[in-house]
């Protein structure tokens, strides 16, 4: 039967009902929209402890009670920063644009620009919320960095030879390493190689035959990874090329100034005034990968260290992205952008990022002063990156990124230096900057030597940890309250796990020739062959000579 059509009255009143619903609907996401955008006050429970994911800030943490504020937009703070807060009581804050946080009076105030910042909770433990947060907000990605990043000491050239990077040089550092009885693994020509940035080749009143350099370092048993940053000197011959070639075609390579769109933004950074590449537009990221594929392809470069990609360098009210749309890229968007790069070469490193965990990048911790109150900060870094989703990491250069502190010897501290090559040993990576046998006694010379083939010896334990971090998501270097929550080991910060089963304890106090080591439960064969069966906490021997690391037996 054929069905009538409906009366115009009928039309109208469905169409009021669609209508009302309609507003009612907006009404609701408005609604959802300004619960998400306007701030929130979590409550601290009793007992409660707090990770955040600002890595620079990590001895502060964990949090509780003391005043703490952070505001992720347009900085990291010169590292990693994951936008993420965790508890020990398996709460998480989250969100995919930065947010502001405050901890003060027994609350945690929430604010963002834009976007929305989740709270929830999953379990009631620190394992069981950082694996929830891990698999739904940043899943790893089941690759790992290069392996011989894990396997052998890094080896940089930064302090020895700061901006003055020339071959010669570069060839004696490498052959007093395998003199001195270093085992060879990566080894970093940093800052200074090139001509000038964006000018990606080597600079040649300094590099003579790069291509020999490098075929020798390759025989001796190095891989190669060269310093490159996000941006192009001034004035420069690349900068002069691009800007003629390019600009008047309408391409550009960098982020382009919004009041003179035919003019690249100069930023300020540590080296003074640059362009910055747009790695927002096909053009940018197209014209760096070349340079660095060329690097690759011409001189048999392995790998390269990206730096100077910090989101506080990035100021957002300069910029055009793409360049005809005139549309605002954040600042954390850009640093990262550049992250993303590294994708494409799985020998790689940064010391600033935004988000990216769970990704196959060498995460290092940023730059410490030659103290022993910065040495004391490496723990805490590598237990929070762990908890970030900053699995492969490396814990700075050992003594400290700082040159100036090694130009004169009688400012070097040696046990400092050995102290800190013991806190390296059995971190997912190790890195050596200064010239152990250029600064130390010989007997301090051979402490250094000797955790460095620790550390080789332990290379192939260390890299299956790597490859189960890249599948699980879980973190190498594990805190004492993650593999054993709620049994008094929260603010445990001078020690840790690698993986489940092996504990590291180095000494972090000048002087010190004994510790007090907390043991969790089961039984843990020491290096020294003693057995201590947790839970305990015992004051171990530990003289210059000895860093103290225990496995669990059962």
């Amino acid at each position: 039967m054929r069905r009538s059509a409906p009366s115009d009255t009928k039309i109208s009143c469905r169409r009021a009902q669609l209508l009302a619903a309609s507003m009612l609907v907006l009404l609701a996401c408005r609604s959802i929209l300004a619960q998400v955008t306007q701030p929130q006050t979590l409550a601290v429970a009793e007992g409660e402890r707090w990770w955040a994911g600002v890595i620079s800030q990590s001895h502060l943490m964990p949090l509780r009670d003391k005043p703490y504020a952070f505001d992720s937009y347009g900085d990291t703070a010169g590292n990693q920063v994951q936008p993420l807060l965790i508890s020990n009581q398996g709460r998480y804050v989250w969100s995919e644009d930065p947010f502001r946080f405050e901890f003060r009076a027994g609350t945690i105030r929430l604010s963002s620009r834009s976007g929305t910042i989740r709270t929830g909770q999953h379990g009631s433990t620190l394992k069981e919320v950082y694996q929830y947060v891990s698999r739904r907000f940043f899943p790893p990605a089941g690759k790992i960095p290069d392996p011989l990043l894990f396997t052998r000491p890094q080896f940089n050239t930064w302090i020895e030879l700061t901006y003055n990077q020339n071959q010669k040089d570069v060839l004696n550092y490498a052959r007093g390493i395998l003199d001195h009885g270093f085992p060879p693994g990566v080894l970093m020509i940093d800052e200074g190689w090139a001509e000038d940035y964006g000018n990606w080749d080597f600079a040649r009143a300094r590099f003579d035959d790069p291509q020999a350099m490098i075929r020798k370092l390759h025989e001796d048993g190095f891989k190669i990874m060269l310093w490159v940053c996000p941006y192009i000197t001034p004035d420069g011959i690349v900068f002069t090329n691009l800007h003629l070639g390019q600009v008047e075609k309408g391409r550009t390579v960098w982020i382009l100034n919004r009041d003179k769109p035919t003019l690249p933004a100069i930023m300020h950074w540590w080296d003074g005034f640059s362009a910055v590449l747009d790695l927002t537009n096909p053009d940018g990221r197209q014209w760096f990968k070349g340079q660095l594929d060329r690097l690759v392809s011409v001189y048999g470069v392995d790998g390269f260290k990206f730096d100077g990609g910090d989101a506080e360098y990035y100021s957002a009210g300069s910029m055009l992205v793409p360049p005809k749309a005139h549309l605002e890229v954040i600042p954390n968007r850009h640093s990262e952008l550049f992250a993303h790069v590294a994708l494409d070469y799985p020998l790689n490193e940064y010391r600033a990022c935004w988000k990216m965990g769970g990704q196959p990048i060498a995460q290092r911790l940023r730059d410490k002063n030659h103290t022993w109150e910065d040495l004391r900060k490496l723990i805490p870094g590598l237990l929070n990156q762990g908890l970030m989703g900053y699995a492969f990491t490396c814990p700075d250069l050992i003594g400290g990124g700082e040159y100036l502190s090694f130009r004169n010897l009688d400012q070097v501290d040696q046990e400092l230096i050995v102290r800190a090559a013991q806190c390296h040993a059995l971190a997912p990576m190790m890195q050596f900057s200064v010239a152990p046998w250029r600064v130390l006694s010989k007997e301090n010379l051979a402490l250094c030597r000797e955790m460095a083939l620790l550390h080789t010896r332990m290379g192939e334990e260390i890299l299956a940890l790597a490859r189960e971090a890249a599948l699980t998501g879980e973190p190498i270097v594990r805190h004492l309250e993650y593999e054993y929550p709620h049994q008094g080991y929260v603010d445990v910060n001078d020690q840790f796990l690698l993986g489940r089963n092996i504990l590291v304890a180095p000494v972090l106090a000048k002087g010190a020739a004994s510790r007090m080591v907390r043991f969790p439960p089961g039984k843990w064969k020491g290096d020294d062959g003693t057995i201590v069966e947790g839970p305990a906490h015992v004051s171990v021997a530990a003289p210059l000579s000895r860093l103290p690391w225990y496995r669990r037996t059962e």
